[in-house]
């Protein structure tokens, strides 16, 4: 074992010896990553790898993420998408790593998992220390029953936990029944302060962490902890950030605000308990005007500002002043420990309710900001043009402008920054209002890249061929970065057909034409089953459920039949059986073997032309000079189409057929930029030649 950390092996060696271990076989690719990875640490300059299935990358960042913290002595933090490559890391690739490492380092490399403190049972809150934030009165009987019986689950495990992390609950538990017993990073008291900071659950976490060379967390947790005033993980000067194709949807969630009837009662709910009825009840009435203004609304974006939603905006921001004022000093809470937590729940709701209308007001700019006037439009949602949903018109994208049109209207898409619209309410859920930053480049640049290393990787990076459409949505600048693309050990032209039907219809509105469901019923009976069907929309999946269990004999699933986690059991289970779904199926499902010979995707998947907020980013880049529609559009189909193909080849021995229905990936102009995006497997329009190919797949022939 090396004496000090001057006599460190370098990392082609240590890669070698944890290799040898996990008894795998190193690849070029990997190697070539992780020399990339020790460089960009070193030259302290950011990287973006693209790394296909099959490299292992994880090794490839994990060993030169472990020998810097074992030769600097500050953490590394790894940052993933996706609760099962967290899981994947934390009880698989890490324990045996250190294993294979440990002799040939300093010490037994060390990691810890860190979540967001809303995962951890908190002590306080379960001693009654905090209010109960729930209104039975807005569940009927069996959803209370159900909940109270989860409540009990929770309460005996308390008993027993060790950690207090949720996910040690199985079966797990509904998020009503969860906040009873949790609280935000804003909600806490603070180890110091609360009466229970000696054993609070996410402190150990944090102190687990703190000792640890690599730290597993989740990209929103990375986006508070650079965002935020208070740190959240350990000091760090490298951050891995894996499944990085998701690292901005992710971030723009986090710094997303919400506004409607339930967050104001929620808000009323806590302040009640410290304040005088009437100020109390100013801001109760506030949110009952504004439940009933969004109540008549049509939901979508709102582009310009009405003045009865700035009014109603204004009197819900200064009700919640007037409460947050009546509660009186913050540091009063030294002087009454017995009220800290109500004061500190109050105190935050309250604040999220005035600084969301606040922040709402100023997206339409400085006058509705001051005093919530705005221009007398008929509707609070305007018209959305999003551009184009299929076809490549980015003309589209910059139509919907404000009410002055033309030059005035352009010139306040260039300096708008934010983008609010109103979500129609679903079951007891109400219309609730969203505001969320028109890019999130510029907060990545400072807050994550502007103090640290970081190391960017995906089997999905390189859109068209190039990094340049993500590298600039994460707001990175020529010369700050590199970009690598170590290719896959598959190889893709022998192993995997793309299939494009160019001889079908373009997809319309009307859902799934009859000739995509003949198209699908044809090679699914070629392939034998074994198909992955990926489609654009939860509608168009159940209607090619519905009328391909008629016509064919192989088992049929659904996504929504059961938990996702068990179709996709079944799935693989069983090589006759097809799985159909939407969104959540284009990522992360991992089926090797014969099971998964074939993948169909209907159409191509861009965003929704009604998505809010993907069509403001479309009109705002547009409105500054750019193509919107291939920025915004396009870089998002390119992404999961690239992302759905990388079903089909999960180890080495995989064949199989990608089939897109859709024929404008094949004939559009924009085609190009998307087939450049998908992995080069050979390519065919005819669909007897896709056909003969399923079936000697099928007979093995």
């Amino acid at each position: 074992m090396p004496k000090d950390r001057a006599d460190l092996p370098p990392v082609e060696e240590l890669l070698t010896a944890a290799v040898t271990a996990l008894g795998g076989v190193e690849r070029p690719g990997q190697v070539k990553m992780a020399q990339a990875v020790r460089d960009a640490v070193e030259s302290e300059e950011h990287l973006a790898v693209q790394a296909g299935t099959g490299t292992g990358k994880s090794l490839a960042y994990l060993v030169p993420a472990i020998r810097h913290a074992a030769e600097s002595g500050d953490a590394v933090v790894v940052s993933t998408a996706t609760i099962a490559l967290q899981r994947q890391l934390v009880d698989r690739d890490l324990p045996r790593l250190a294993d294979a490492l440990e002799s040939l380092l300093p010490h037994r490399p060390e990691f810890a998992i860190l979540k967001g403190r809303r995962n951890y049972l908190c002590r306080h809150k379960m001693a009654a220390g905090m209010p109960d934030d729930e209104d039975d009165q807005l569940f009927d009987p069996r959803e209370v029953s159900a909940t109270g019986r989860m409540v009990q689950r929770i309460q005996e495990w308390a008993n027993d936990t060790e950690t207090g992390d949720r996910d040690e609950i199985v079966p797990g538990v509904s998020d009503q029944a969860w906040r009873q017993f949790s609280v935000t990073a804003r909600e806490c008291l603070g180890a110091q302060r609360c009466p229970s900071g000696a054993d609070c659950f996410a402190e150990l976490a944090r102190e687990r962490a703190g000792a640890a060379d690599v730290v597993v967390t989740n990209h929103a947790l990375l986006a508070i902890d650079a965002m935020e005033d208070f740190a959240v993980l350990p000091e760090h000067d490298v951050v891995v950030v894996d499944e990085a194709h998701e690292l901005v949807d992710r971030v723009t969630s986090v710094v997303t605000g919400e506004l409607s009837e339930s967050t104001v009662s929620l808000a009323v709910r806590r302040a009640g308990r410290l304040i005088e009825q009437g100020v109390a009840d100013r801001l109760q009435e506030a949110g009952e005007d504004l439940r009933a203004l969004l109540a008549v609304a049509p939901p979508g974006r709102v582009d310009t500002l009405p003045q009865s939603l700035g009014m109603t905006l204004a009197l819900v921001r200064d009700a919640a002043f007037a409460c947050i004022t009546a509660l009186g000093p913050r540091n009063k809470d030294k002087d009454d420990p017995e009220n800290a937590g109500l004061r500190k729940g109050a105190f935050t709701a309250l604040d999220e309710v005035h600084d969301t209308a606040q922040r709402m007001l100023d997206a339409f700019g400085p006058a509705a900001g001051r005093d919530g006037a705005g221009d007398d439009a008929e509707d609070i949602g305007e018209s959305s043009d999003s551009g184009d949903s299929g076809s490549s018109r980015d003309s589209a994208a910059s139509r919907g402008g404000t009410a002055g049109g033309g030059a005035d209207a352009r010139s306040e898409e260039v300096h708008r920054a934010e983008v609010v619209w109103l979500e129609e309410g679903r079951g007891r859920v109400p219309p609730t209002l969203r505001v969320a930053p028109l890019s999130v480049g510029g907060m990545l640049r400072d807050k994550l890249f502007g103090d640290r290393t970081v190391v960017l990787t995906s089997a999905t990076l390189a859109l068209g061929g190039s990094f340049d459409s993500l590298s600039r949505q994460w707001g990175l600048r020529a010369g700050e970065w590199t970009g690598l693309d170590v290719g896959s050990p598959f190889d893709h032209p022998r192993r995997g057909i793309l299939y494009v039907a160019t001889h079908l219809p373009q997809p319309g509105r009307d859902g799934l034409p009859e000739a995509y469901v003949d198209e699908i019923a044809e090679l699914i009976e070629a392939a034998g089953g074994r198909t992955l069907g990926l489609f654009s929309s939860m509608r168009a999946a159940k209607a090619a459920t519905e009328a391909l269990r008629e016509r064919l004999d192989v088992p049929l699933l659904c996504q929504g039949d059961d938990s996702t986690s068990q179709l996709v059991k079944q799935f693989s289970g069983d090589p006759a059986t097809c799985l159909f779904g939407t969104l959540s199926l284009w990522q992360g499902v991992d089926v090797p073997g014969p099971s998964l010979t074939l993948v169909i995707i209907d159409r191509i998947p861009f965003p929704r032309p009604d998505d809010p907020l993907a069509s403001a980013r479309q009109r705002h880049v547009a409105a500054t000079g750019g193509n919107g529609f291939m920025a915004v559009a396009a870089t998002h189909a390119a992404l999961l189409l690239a992302q759905g193909a990388g079903r089909l080849l999960r180890s080495m021995d995989d064949r199989g057929v990608v089939a897109v229905l859709d024929p404008r990936l094949a004939t559009a102009r924009y085609s190009g930029f998307l087939l450049n995006s998908l992995p080069p497997f050979w390519r065919t329009t005819d669909p007897a030649k896709v056909r003969d190919a399923l079936r000697r797949l099928t007979t093995g022939s």
